[in-house]
């Protein structure tokens, strides 16, 4: 099979559509049609199926796009082997990260490497199960979810864990619940919220504590960025739940934090890449400084002895 048959496969099922496919690659999409017919003609069991007007992989597709990538890395490597490969510190990588995480991270990041390699930085908040997909643009993908979310694919990305974040109720600090020390479910569940758009990781927890409280919660705002939500919980004109470790820098002014007790409540943040894209030397050394600053975060007492933590809040 030709590498770059399997290389279009796996790009359309990350891209999800040929004319995504098309655009990425500066081709036509009849292009990317010929060369996926050319690919169909030497597997005898169908690779795609068309649903409406969207072609998308069968589960031997899948299958094959998921070999597809192992090829890569394996060429990767052996280019790396034999020096074809320049290793370099002018090779860009390529990061994404979900809102909160940069801005939490981002910034440690660039001081820990000093710009050896350059980085070029994108933010893309998506749903759960498109977070594997933004690894077709970059190289290292920050995803986040929760403790009962699907596991990202291990057939297609390679996860590295970053955190394991509490997650707290935002509150304005005149609100009379933010004299508490900590919060139970049911203090909270007849108040006006802030979510984020359906679909998306943290969308999940105010399910979670309707479910828990026996009844509907009452969604005023649909807000995906924290930093606009944390300006809606200030006004007084709703609550949130919010990540304590990566909103840390939103938790003044007139913002405060408090922990349910009565709710095991945290999100996982990943770092996702393709198995190739761990080949590169430059990609390994930007994904060991990512894992540093988080473990720095965490030892610093972000996540537990902060302005947010539950010791502060009783004072």
């Amino acid at each position: 099979m030709d590498v770059v048959h399997l290389r279009l496969l796996r790009e359309l099922r990350d891209r999800g559509s040929v004319a995504a496919v098309a655009a990425a690659l500066h081709v036509s999409p009849s292009a990317v049609s010929q060369q996926l017919a050319a690919l169909q003609a030497r597997v005898n069991v169908p690779l795609t199926t068309r649903s409406g007007r969207v072609l998308a992989l069968t589960s031997a597709g899948e299958a094959l796009a998921a070999a597809g990538t192992r090829v890569d890395e394996a060429l990767t490597e052996a280019r790396e082997a034999v020096g074809a490969f320049v290793e370099s510190a002018d090779r860009p990588v390529r990061v994404s990260a979900f809102h909160s995480a940069g801005l939490a991270l981002f910034g440690p990041l660039l001081r820990e490497l000093a710009g050896t390699p350059p980085l070029h930085l994108a933010d893309a908040d998506v749903a759960h199960r498109d977070f594997p997909g933004l690894t077709a643009d970059h190289d290292i993908v920050l995803a986040h979810r929760l403790a009962h979310d699907e596991p990202w694919p291990a057939d297609r990305v390679v996860t590295t864990p970053l955190l394991t974040e509490p997650l707290d109720v935002a509150l304005p600090a005149t609100h009379p619940l933010a004299a508490r020390r900590v919060l139970h479910a049911a203090d909270v569940a007849d108040e006006a919220w802030v979510s984020v758009h359906e679909g998306f990781p943290l969308a999940g927890v105010l399910d979670h504590l309707a479910a828990h409280v026996g009844r509907p919660l009452r969604i005023a705002h649909r807000i995906n960025e924290f930093s606009v939500t944390a300006e809606v919980v200030r006004a007084g004109a709703a609550i949130a739940i919010m990540p304590r470790t990566t909103s840390t820098p939103l938790a003044v002014d007139g913002l405060v934090l408090r922990p349910l007790v009565d709710l095991d409540l945290v999100r996982h943040v990943d770092a996702l890449t393709r198995p190739d894209a761990l080949a590169y030397a430059a990609v390994r050394r930007v994904l060991a400084a990512l894992v540093a600053v988080a473990r720095a975060a965490e030892r610093s007492g972000t996540t537990g002895g902060g302005p947010t933590s539950v010791e502060t809040a009783a004072r």
